[in-house]
């Protein structure tokens, strides 16, 4: 009886998680010179493959490049075709191969030697002529591919492709480089803007309503729907904070009180409104509106002066949250 579509699927799965247990157990002393090396050097790391291995091959130099070790992709093919030129003396090659045996390798290996630099080879035959020029050998050996016919490159492009993670992880706790740094090499994702956003950049896009404490109530409400942030600040004539009034203040006001003459924005203000500095990091302003269950947060400066509001919808709007 022919296997289902999910049974097949399943099997697939089954069989590179395999592949990819006994990578663990290829490890030795070869791949910890390996990161030592990338971690020492003074260049760049460059890799390089053909066919699917070229494609696993510029991913892993994406990833390098994304966590702090500096890298570039050199397709096989085009190295020995003039983009051999890329490589300069301090830099490192890393070729990705599963046989070890391709043309464009073998007649890339001995170039990237004359040139005098270190060749560290990802290889799934450790007995190849790639494995056998190579300063340092990275097993990536895999028994039989996820492929029925054991043709397609699957199991051991996912081996070539872990194996690269791993070299990139060892080299992010050796470099200690941080979430911080991640975010500085992000600044266009909104991971990134979690780590340099500041309230800064926020207030100042939106309206700053603010009243006397001594305004009436119908400028406190014309401010506020000004304003468009949902409340108006209230300060004194030097511009120092006293409190808050939201609509819903005005709201309960409005429900509680028939007479409304003479009541000014001191009589219904709220003392000592949740605020934060201008250079607090936006994702700081987001904890402190989930954990009060508020919808704005007034901006001050270290003397208590009124800046500006910043709103949820501030970062909702720049994808913080």
């Amino acid at each position: 009886m022919n296997k289902s579509v999910l049974e097949i699927a399943a099997s697939t799965i089954l069989a590179e998680q395999s592949a990819i247990g006994q990578l663990a157990n290829q490890l030795d002393e070869q791949f910890e010179k390996a990161v030592n090396k990338m971690h020492l050097s003074t260049g760049r790391i460059i890799f390089s493959g053909i066919g699917k291995s070229a494609i696993v091959a510029q991913k892993i130099a994406a990833t390098f490049n994304s966590t702090g070790t500096p890298a570039i992709f050199m397709h096989a093919a085009d190295a020995i075709h003039g983009d051999l030129g890329m490589v300069l003396s301090n830099d490192i090659v890393v070729i990705l191969s599963k046989s070890g045996e391709s043309p464009e390798i073998k007649a890339l290996v001995p170039l990237i030697k004359n040139m005098g630099n270190c060749l560290i080879s990802m290889v799934g035959n450790i007995n190849s002529s790639l494995a056998k020029q190579s300063e340092i050998v990275i097993n990536t050996y895999v028994e039989k591919e996820a492929c029925p016919h054991n043709l397609a490159p699957t199991s051991s492009t996912t081996a070539q492709m872990v194996m690269g993670d791993a070299l990139a992880v060892c080299l992010i706790e050796l470099k200690r480089f941080s979430s911080g740094d991640f975010a500085k090499l992000h600044p266009g994702g909104s991971l990134g803007k979690r780590f340099y956003l500041t309230a800064a950049d926020l207030y100042k896009q939106n309206a700053s309503p603010h009243v006397l404490a001594e305004s009436d109530l119908k400028t406190v409400i014309f401010e506020i729907s000004k304003g468009r942030m949902g409340a108006t600040a209230v300060t004194d004539d030097h511009n120092k904070l006293k409190g808050i009034i939201t609509d819903g203040d005005v709201r309960r006001l409005l429900e509680k009180s028939d007479q409304l003459s003479g009541i000014t924005a001191q009589d219904i203000l709220s003392p000592h409104p949740k605020t934060i500095f201008a250079e607090t990091l936006a994702i700081e302003a987001l904890e402190l509106i989930k954990n009060h269950d508020l919808s704005q947060l007034i901006v001050v400066d270290t003397q208590d002066q009124f800046l500006g509001f910043i709103h949820l919808h501030d970062l909702i709007r720049e994808g913080i949250l």
